[in-house]
């Protein structure tokens, strides 16, 4: 099986590989038993070491990475270089606080002593997507790595470069000893991979099918699994917020990435009361976005990643329009490129109402009441985030404890940030990545018990 790095915005394939075979992918998990000895060996001390020289890589070669992640899927290289130094600030994060993370915690009972000691698991497979292709592998290898795990990466078969590079990065950065290996192989192998007895635990970021699949393997073999999935996130906007700004973050929130992410913006709930005026903004500011070259920096929004995203995106808004939904901007599409575009009176039945639109399109939706606007977010089978735009305080109470959802931001567009767990509910996956609850998926939890000594009686 060949695996292709085509670069989305020309349809030129750059460069083709062939899928490790099952004699390599043996070779590659017995080098990662032995590597796990010498990683949970090494002191916090000296895995911080080498995360913080990662995170200098990183640094000194964004612009090339940049152009690389721009090359494979993209993203505009703005986006791509900006990437590439978040990275480096969650390397540096789990660099500085993995210890503390992890220390031993005291817990009082009638025992002489007893402590919570947190302990690496061994060898974690990475199923990642291509659409944040640093960002997604980085934001698991990072607390990983700093807990003495090792790991192997199963990468989206459309951005093998970017995964040779990861793997080169932490090389470079003194993990020499394959505590990070880059499996080129495909969705087919994966199986084979997660039910070998030398992975102990995987995490998969993508599609709802893949988690299902992903999920039910790891479970046969009771192992466990993080899913991070897909998201058909919110954003409500209340008579009470600045709707200036409300408005220029709802287009940044929807084109983020080419409007490929799990967490952008997709459906916009918007009080009657001021939806004219945001509605006539947004459309505005949406239709002033630079489509082209994602390699220019003047554009704002690229190539869709792939034909097929292209297409599945293509239907949604025609069949979305053909179910009575009103298209008020975009609906074109040129080759992997499709404009920024504006649904409105979408009605229940319309794919835009409920599914997840993975491209730069926007669905609005008016409401009358903070009541209506809940349920209409929460009319969902995802759960990953949501952005809510108010400047009342009960409102905002309102809505953190209404929206069923794994983060709520509120007067800010939804974001990953390596100091607060990131996840979501529903089908959008369950367990945590980032933050202190990130880095303690993958430990075991151990609970030591040291009974008080007996005191000896007086006959003996």
């Amino acid at each position: 099986m060949a695996i292709a790095s085509v670069n989305p915005a020309t349809g030129e394939t750059i460069r083709t590989f062939e899928a490790l075979d099952d004699a390599a992918i043996d070779a590659a998990l017995t080098r990662s038993v032995s590597a796990f000895h010498v990683n949970r060996s090494r002191s916090f001390r000296e895995r911080a070491s080498r995360m913080r020289r990662a995170a200098e890589i990183l640094e000194e070669r964004q612009k090339e990475l940049g152009r690389l992640m721009t090359t494979e899927m993209g993203k505009p290289v703005k986006a791509a270089i900006a990437e590439a130094v978040k990275c480096a600030t969650n390397c540096r994060y789990y660099a500085e606080h993995a210890e503390s993370f992890l220390a031993d915690e005291p817990v009082k009972t009638d025992a002489k002593e007893t402590f919570i000691r947190y302990e690496p698991m061994g060898t974690i497979l990475a199923v990642m997507p291509w659409n944040f292709p640093f960002w997604q592998v980085f934001r698991f290898a990072a607390p990983a790595l700093m807990a003495g795990n090792v790991a192997v990466l199963k990468h989206a078969s459309n951005v093998p470069q970017c995964a040779l590079a990861i793997e080169e990065i932490f090389r470079d950065a003194g993990f020499t000893g394959y505590e990070f290996q880059t499996l080129l192989i495909g969705s087919d192998q994966v199986e084979r991979v997660i039910a070998d007895e030398r992975i102990k635990a995987v995490t998969l970021t993508g599609s709802e099918p893949a988690g299902a699949s992903v999920a039910s393997i790891a479970a046969k073999h009771i192992k466990k699994a993080v899913l991070e999935l897909g998201g058909s996130d919110p954003f409500i906007v209340m008579p009470s917020a600045n709707l200036s700004e409300a408005v220029s973050t709802a287009v940044k929130a929807r084109i983020v990435n080419n409007g490929q992410s799990c967490i952008a913006a997709k459906r916009f709930i918007v009080h009657e009361s001021i939806a004219d005026d945001f509605e006539k903004r947004f459309v505005a500011a949406m239709e002033a976005l630079k489509v082209g070259d994602p390699l220019d920096e003047s554009n704002d929004v690229g190539p869709l990643a792939t034909p097929q995203i292209a297409d599945d995106i293509e239907k949604q808004v025609r069949d979305s329009v053909a179910a009575g939904a009103a298209l008020l901007t975009g609906g074109k599409r040129n080759g992997n490129y499709y404009s920024p575009t504006v649904l409105t009176r979408i009605p229940s039945s319309a794919p835009a109402a409920h599914e997840e639109t993975f491209g730069p399109v926007a669905s609005i939706f008016r409401v009358a009441t903070i009541n209506d606007a809940i349920t209409i977010a929460n009319d969902s089978p995802f759960g990953l985030g949501a952005s809510v735009w108010t400047n009342d305080r009960a409102e905002m109470d309102r809505f953190i404890d209404g929206i069923e959802t794994g983060q709520v931001f509120i007067n800010a567009m939804v974001a990953s940030d390596p100091r607060v767990p990131f996840g979501g509910t529903k089908h959008s996956g369950f367990g945590r990545e980032l933050g202190v609850y990130g880095i303690r998926e993958f430990v075991n939890v151990k609970t030591v018990w040291i009974a008080k000594t007996p005191q000896a009686t007086a006959t003996e």
